[in-house]
């Protein structure tokens, strides 16, 4: 047993306690409140002085696939879309960025292919320690990665090959969708088919039982709510840069699961990272869509989470809906909210203990993150 005394606690759950205790049984929270008796023989920790949030959820990220050479294993760009690859194979749970993951508060990873192409493979989650991969993965898949605009015409473009521009990437996506469509058809049909595990995993989008995870921004999040309103699938919107030119477009969008903005401080150039406007998350989470924050890593630092929820509260958003944007929504919209994402009996043990106030102290740091009820960092 492991009890976390005297803490600020941030649940995530629409409760804050000033000083509060969280009692941990195995790898599930047991208790949450004020005044908890310690249990003989547990083990304490007394956090006076220190601020508990739930574990950080990044739900966009790329974080050992991608290593210090330049060589990667995220991006399988041989043909413009690969529906039937998974990134869970290409993880290397030695890498240095999990530690980094861990130092940042960061608990759970849902990882993505690569955007070279137009639906690069298998989306699944991964908590920042264990022993291997099979220990490490909590849900595979959540999703199915596709991208629009400049990653999968910087590719194919170059090659003279479809797509090289955005009309291609659109028809790239639907004639996906519509041999899925096909294939899924003559299957409930009992007609013979020859089995194909890209349409199959397509055929999990069309079925609804995972969203299609778009890589898009400016005005390709246009484009791929029409197309996901044409096919009738879930989808949500990573990056999501320029978000503020098009807010009842997004709000509107009836099969969005949520937006995954970010990462800020990205390199700005004309056109699709032109308009990098987190304060955008202000209005539309007014508006009733879920947001939560990406690092989208290695490309940005994982301590860079905190930092822009820092932002929000800079923009005027509360602390306690910042810290939400990287705790539960992002839970919420990776599909685990059953199980991370908030400090309550029978969640997952994932709890980070800061010195300072997080997305408000701007030296605030993780002191302690705990994975499964595991002290897996200590400062």
């Amino acid at each position: 047993m492991l009890v976390i005394k005297n803490a600020r606690i941030f649940t995530s759950a629409g409760q804050v306690y000033p000083c509060g205790d969280i009692l941990i049984e195995g790898q599930k929270i047991c208790q949450v409140g004020q005044g908890i008796t310690v249990p003989q023989g547990a083990q304490v920790i007394d956090a006076a002085g220190l601020t508990a949030i739930p574990g950080i959820v990044d739900a966009h990220s790329h974080i050992g696939t991608f290593g210090p050479g330049g060589e990667q294993d995220a991006n399988e760009m041989t043909r413009n879309a690969t529906p039937e690859v998974e990134v869970l194979y290409s993880i290397d749970t030695e890498s240095k960025m999990f530690h980094r993951a861990l130092k940042a508060g960061i608990t759970t990873s849902a990882i993505a292919p690569g955007s070279g192409n137009v639906i690069g493979g298998m989306v699944c989650a991964v908590k920042s320690w264990g022993k291997s991969i099979e220990d490490m993965c909590i849900k595979n898949p959540i999703a199915l990665k596709a991208a629009l605009g400049g990653n999968p015409k910087g590719v194919y473009g170059k090659r003279n090959q479809m797509p090289m521009t955005r009309m291609g990437i659109a028809e790239v996506l639907r004639e996906n969708y519509i041999k899925a469509q096909g294939y899924l058809a003559k299957k409930e049909k009992g007609e013979e088919t020859a089995f194909n595990q890209g349409l199959e995993n397509i055929c999990r989008v069309l079925k609804r039982e995972i969203p299609m995870k778009v890589h898009c921004e400016q005005f390709d999040m246009l484009t791929t709510i029409r197309i996901a309103d044409e096919f009738n699938v879930e989808f949500t919107l990573d990056h999501a840069w320029g978000a503020s030119d098009y807010y009842d477009d997004i709000a509107n969008a009836k099969n969005l699961r949520g937006v995954i903005f970010g990462p800020i401080g990205v390199y700005l150039t004309p056109g699709e990272c032109g308009k990098v406007d987190i304060d955008s998350l202000l209005e539309l989470d007014r508006r009733g869509v879920c947001c939560s924050i990406m690092t989208d890593g290695p490309v940005m630092n994982p301590d860079l989470i905190v930092s822009q929820a820092g932002e929000l509260v800079r923009f005027g958003m509360g602390q306690e809906k910042a810290i939400e944007m990287i705790t539960i929504n992002g839970a919420k919209i990776i599909g685990l909210q059953e199980r991370i994402g908030s400090i309550e009996p029978g969640k997952d043990a994932d709890i980070v203990l800061f010195w300072g106030s997080p997305a408000v102290d701007t030296n605030a740091r993780a002191v302690y993150t705990i994975v499964n009820g595991q002290i897996a960092y200590k400062e």
